[in-house]
Order: C-alpha cells, then structure tokens, then sequence
C-alpha cells in the first residue's frame, strides 16, 4: 500500500475539519472510502460531488479504483466552484 496526502479544499475541508491527513490505500477509491470512515457525515455528501488530483492530475470520470496511488503521493479533494 501506499502512503501519501488528501488535501481538502473550501467545502471539503469545512466538511472533513482539516486542511489535510495522510492515506494509506493502493487507490482512489480505498482512500476516499476510509475518509468517509474518518468523517462520517457531511464530508461523505461533499465527497460525491467533488472533483480529485492524483498528483496534479485530474481523474476525470475514470472509476476511482483504477486510480492507482503512489508512494509519497498526493490527493486533492476539490468541491465544485461557483462563479463565472
């Protein structure tokens, strides 16, 4: 498994109560489900309409457990945005 960061932004990090936390998953989807487990609640609604970075990448509409994690990594968590 690999070790690294999630990275909350505005409405995900309001939600989560910090900034960021380390994960330890082999992708996406292990990590984004024990963050759900870590926050209970609103995070878990946020999270479902969110956008992710693996490393400054965007995922897109790729399904979360094909978005392999690296070692030392980084997550970015980013809530929809408002404005024009």
């Amino acid at each position: 498994m690999a070790a690294g960061t999630i990275r909350y932004w505005a409405a995900a990090k309001a939600a989560a109560g910090v900034a960021e936390e380390p994960y330890t998953a082999d992708d996406l989807a292990q990590a984004l489900a024990a963050a759900r487990e870590r926050h209970p609640g609103e995070l878990v609604r946020v999270l479902q309409r969110c956008s992710f970075l693996v490393d400054g990448r965007p995922v897109g509409k790729r399904g979360h457990e094909t978005v392999r994690l690296a070692e030392g990594g980084t997550v970015e968590v980013l809530p929809p945005f408002a404005g024009g």
